[in-house]
């Protein structure tokens, strides 16, 4: 069963299906682990309960305060989190997408700024101190405009962008009808 909600308490009733134990007797194993780094609080319940990183990690960001996965509530939440220039960039890679896609949606997936067409991922930014990152949701598509982006550091699923990168709206928009034509084949 796959987790959707992102409270991690949604992770509760399956850590203790599958590890056998009532959500209390994990409590306690976390309240001993209390001073422990995240990465040694991860491998301890790896290595000796045999948990999956995902439930791990519910487990241990929820004794740690972090009752939710989520950290924004809405694109407009993700905006405000950003520096104001990394910002108005972002807005204006959606704006000309958007323009040209206007059926798509934009979400927040994964803490980050996504457009779906339907129920699939076809774009993705992501952002970081120095540049932010386009994913096309496709390697196919992603190796197709890997050459009008040689400048840029290219990996197997993202772009890197400078921050002060000049949006090329037709070109966002091309590689975008790509991934749209390839996730409704």
């Amino acid at each position: 069963m796959a987790i959707t909600n992102t409270d991690r308490t949604s992770y509760f009733p399956l850590i203790e299906k599958r590890y056998g134990e009532k959500m209390s007797y994990w409590h306690a194993v976390m309240k001993k682990l209390a001073g422990k780094k995240y990465p040694e609080q991860i491998a301890h319940l790896k290595e000796n309960y045999g948990f999956s990183q995902a439930h791990a990690n519910a487990l241990v960001m929820y004794s740690r305060g972090s009752k939710s996965a989520a950290r924004f509530s809405s694109v407009s939440d993700y905006y405000k989190s950003l520096d104001p220039k990394q910002a108005k960039l972002v807005k204006a890679i959606f704006a000309a997408i958007k323009k040209k896609h206007p059926k798509l949606t934009l979400v927040i997936a994964w803490n980050q700024p996504m457009l779906k067409s339907g129920d699939k991922y076809v774009f993705g930014v992501s952002t970081s101190k120095n540049h932010i990152s386009i994913a096309p949701w496709s390697e196919k598509v992603l190796k197709k405009f890997a050459p009008h982006f040689k400048e840029y550091r290219v990996t197997k699923k993202t772009i890197a962008l400078p921050n002060d990168w000049k949006v090329d709206g037709k070109l966002l928009c091309d590689m975008v009808s790509a991934g749209v034509k390839e996730k409704s084949i």
